[in-house]
């Protein structure tokens, strides 16, 4: 949905960048799967220079990348609407991330759960992986990204 008006093309590659932030910290629930399918590793190389670079932020700067996106670009009305609503979606995934992690956490505490956590993580990690590449491809399309739930908070904060 295009109705903010046209995007640009850096538009369209700026709005594309903040999904990084929750691809790289759903990589923690692909851990199963990634050891199961090696090759799947190949697909990531291209984000191994970000990967390096927010490891070695550590826990703080990883939360102050987190923060600035929200105050400096979110809440930032000279940045265009597009640029902004897909930032602030970015954050959302990031913030669903870590509420399973929490649940994860939970769910190691039970025991024979090995399995289930299993699954889980894998379902958690292709849902990121799926709603990342959704969003990613309609940004670069110049279109709103719209997933249920979090596409509606978005636009509450948003405006």
């Amino acid at each position: 949905m295009a109705w903010r008006g046209t995007t640009t093309i850096a538009d369209r590659v700026f709005a594309c960048l903040p999904y990084l932030l929750p691809i790289i910290d759903g990589l923690v629930f692909g851990s199963f799967l990634l050891r199961q399918f090696p090759f799947l590793q190949l697909l990531l190389l291209p984000l191994q220079p970000v990967l390096i670079v927010y490891g070695s932020l550590g826990q703080l700067g990883q939360l102050l990348v987190f923060f600035a996106l929200f105050i400096f670009v979110v809440r930032n009305e000279k940045i265009s609407h597009f640029i902004r609503f897909n930032t602030m979606q970015a954050i959302l995934l990031d913030i669903v991330i870590f509420l399973c992690s929490i649940l994860i956490r939970i769910l190691t505490q039970i025991p024979n759960t090995g399995f289930a956590i299993e699954t889980i993580a894998n379902t958690i990690f292709l849902g990121i992986v799926a709603a990342v590449v959704y969003s990613v491809a309609q940004s670069l399309l110049g279109r709103y990204a719209e997933i249920p739930a979090i596409s509606d908070a978005v636009y509450m904060q948003v405006r």
